[in-house]
């Protein structure tokens, strides 16, 4: 679960540091930088898995022909920033597996990572050069801090439920060392100290963070890695949602939508295995029926000859509908319901304009299913109730006015802002969660959502 993310020189993102919470919506008009917001979140999970510059050709705005790298770097006219950075604050699930399969143990599990990238000028092997670590490092923060960092609703035994484990010395940590930066990886085992793994920062073409395999000698670092390569961006598409499933095919969710028949037959099979009586099936068609009352039935078709799997809904007078048949917004809507139906870990989920396709009237639906796939900090974390995270961006003002207060951020554009003052923020609503946490920081001003929500043209109800 990601609380916290401070991004330096990333695309438009400058000195921004927004607190998040199990379900946040940004709001703000198109164009303003919320999608940069999110493709921090890609690249940082991205750096987790692959080399600095896979994972820079993975980021909008990275890839194509040329590859230039330098778009994700923060533009001033015509000067382009060598530097960008990231810190992060995050909750890691307790226990995790390595690549082995075996099963690890945090020591701690509230973590804080940081990093700082630069511009590498260019080399004859890549015009557009490259992109070099200049520090990196993951810490612990303790119960006390959490006490006072998780500033979101929640209760006692769901915050003793996350955080778990006791304060240790750094796992990740960089020095200045003969003039240059050194990257250390620290053991964390018992017993002897043990030397750590040093490398000097300009060599290392991947993150440190992101080189570590080992559960048995670095078991948080294992599960860090885990809980951020699973911040995942979805990207809903009609094409991929209405496609049957081979009997091959991955039993969870792409990011493009792939693979519903296949994760919900899995989900039911499994649910009905350990806990019998429980039908899977009867949950989605009840949850899809919020958003359309003619659903009685949702089923998933298995073909034994042609081994394939299908999605099949059934109407109030019977009459089955293929996938193919749905409505784009039914689909999606059914994708984001097995994903709740489903406890495994996919720990942060970041959806752009989840609006798309609804009717206006289906919107209060869509904003329950995507409130109740976050997990509920109300009750302690369980395979019931799964650390899941949700953070959604609109610029839909009749969304905005059925969001709560405290889960709104508005993308605030310059225009709304004081006279040379450039950069993007995103403010919280005065009287939340997050202005009480932080005196200083400026919430946005009631008259600038209010002009923007009358500029699209819907009633004012939640601000009257």
């Amino acid at each position: 679960m990601l609380t916290r993310l401070k991004a330096n020189g990333f695309k438009n993102l400058q000195d921004v540091d927004v607190r998040l919470g199990p379900f946040t919506c940004i709001a703000g008009p198109n164009g303003v930088g919320k999608s940069n917001f999110f493709d921090a979140i890609a690249f940082l999970a991205a750096l987790a898995d692959k080399s600095l510059m896979d994972a820079a050709l993975s980021v909008r705005g990275g890839e194509g022909i040329t590859g230039d790298i330098r778009n994700l770097f923060r533009r001033s006219g015509s000067k382009v920033n060598d530097r960008m950075s990231f810190e992060v604050e995050m909750i890691i699930p307790a226990t995790g597996e390595d690549l082995l399969g075996e099963q690890v143990e945090a020591s701690t599990t509230y973590l804080t990572y940081r990093l700082e990238l630069r511009h590498r000028s260019p080399a004859t092997a890549r015009p557009l050069g490259g992109i070099e670590i200049v520090s990196e490092s993951l810490g612990h923060l303790d119960h006390g801090e959490a006490r006072k960092n998780l500033g979101f609703d929640h209760s006692d035994p769901w915050r003793d439920s996350v955080i778990q484990g006791h304060p240790t010395s750094a796992f990740i940590s960089t020095a200045t060392e003969a003039g240059g930066s050194v990257v250390s990886l620290h053991p964390e085992t018992g017993g002897q100290p043990r030397r750590p793994r040093k490398v000097p920062a300009h060599g290392l073409r991947r993150t440190m963070l992101s080189s570590v395999n080992d559960g048995a000698e670095h078991p948080t670092l294992v599960t860090a890695r885990q809980e951020m390569m699973s911040w995942t961006q979805l990207h809903l598409e009609p094409t991929a949602l209405r496609a049957p499933d081979a009997f091959s095919a991955p039993p969870f969710i792409g990011t493009s939508g792939a693979h519903v028949p296949a994760t919900l037959h899995r989900v039911a099979e499994c649910a009905a295995r350990e806990t019998p009586g429980v039908d899977v099936y009867s949950q989605i068609a009840n949850r899809l029926a919020e958003l359309d009352e003619d659903v009685r039935a949702i089923a998933v078709d298995v073909d034994e000859k042609r081994q394939l799997l299908s999605i099949v809904m059934t109407d109030r007078q019977e009459t089955p509908y293929p996938a193919s048949s749905l409505s784009d917004g039914a689909l999606r809507f059914l994708a984001l319901a097995v994903m709740e139906a489903d406890s495994s870990p996919r720990s942060l989920l970041c959806l752009e304009e989840p609006e798309n396709s609804m009717h206006p009237r289906r919107i209060p639906a869509v904003l329950r299913l995507l409130h109740d796939l976050a997990v509920d900090p109300h009750e302690p974390v369980s395979a019931d109730n799964p650390l899941r995270q949700v953070i959604v961006s609109t610029h839909s003002p009749r969304l905005v006015a059925e969001v709560p207060d405290d889960s709104l951020l508005v993308a605030e554009p310059p225009t709304h802002r004081s006279a040379g003052e450039s950069r993007l923020r995103f403010a919280p609503l005065p009287g939340t969660w997050r202005t009480h946490l932080d005196p200083t920081l400026q919430p946005v001003a009631l008259g600038v959502l209010q002009d923007y929500l009358s500029s699209l043209g819907h009633p004012l109800a939640r601000l009257g």
